[in-house]
């Protein structure tokens, strides 16, 4: 069984994000980037289903500049096979990922897409429903344990009520959620292996999809700055105060 894994190239988690003076977007000059974390957890399921004996090779894919060869790589020294980088400087949305992802599925033919729930850097949380939709594959969203036994592909996934367990025909399309796994570091020796591991190069022509956006940024702004709290030397302090700002 071939697993095919997105994964993305983002801000890392550790770094506060700035916007540009213009606020047209976010400033990504001299920032630290790293795998989606989401990602890094598709990646840990993927190779725990190769080391299982269940699947045989794990395809990572990724959509984005030069750079992101580096993403690609680090999924390579967690147990990767190969990857796959499709170039380019503007991010598409999530419908244009999920066409030019669909594109690589029908050449590859994996029988498992396994990707991030959604990108910290947007929170979209889309791609997957999108691709799902237009492969019209069964879809496991959420997922928080996997098994696949028999030809199908039980995704035990949260939702408001607790936890639904839904049973996929393959092929299919399962999001993670964090308490799928916990990744593992790269070990230096599989690090340098990583280094031989073969990575395709393709550009967004390749495929012939049309990534053409579909909405315009108008502005982007940092969030208010929290104000200070204030003590109460009481109750009867804290109900004035209520009543005072209007919130009782």
């Amino acid at each position: 069984m071939k697993v095919l894994v997105p994964v993305k190239r983002v801000i890392d988690y550790n770094v506060k994000a700035r916007v540009k003076p213009d606020q047209s977007g976010v400033d990504l000059a001299n920032v630290k980037m790293s795998m989606n974390p989401f990602d890094e957890i598709s990646v840990e399921e993927a190779v725990r289903l190769k080391e299982a004996g269940t699947a045989t090779e794990v395809v990572v894919v990724s959509i984005g500049p030069q750079q992101a060869q580096e993403t690609i790589r680090t999924a390579l020294a967690m147990g990767a096979d190969r990857g796959i980088l499709i170039k380019t400087d503007e991010m598409p949305e999530p419908l244009g990922i999920a066409k030019l992802l669909k594109a690589v599925v029908e050449e590859e033919s994996p029988e498992l897409v396994i990707l991030g729930k959604q990108a910290i850097d947007d929170d979209s949380n889309q791609t997957g429903q999108m691709l799902g939709a237009l492969l019209d594959w069964p879809q496991g969203t959420f997922a928080n344990k996997v098994e696949i036994a028999d030809g199908k592909c039980n995704v035990t996934r949260e939702v408001d009520g607790g936890l639904q367990t839904v049973g996929l025909d393959m092929p299919a399309i399962v999001t993670t959620d964090l308490r799928l796994n916990e990744p593992r570091y790269a070990s230096l020796p599989n690090i340098m292996k990583a280094k031989k591991k073969p990575i395709d190069m393709k550009e967004i022509g390749d495929y012939g999809v049309d990534v053409t956006p579909r909405l315009t940024v108008v502005k982007v702004t940092e969030p208010p700055v929290r104000e200070a709290g204030e003590k109460v030397e009481d109750v009867d302090a804290l109900i004035s105060k209520l009543k005072a700002k209007g919130a009782i």
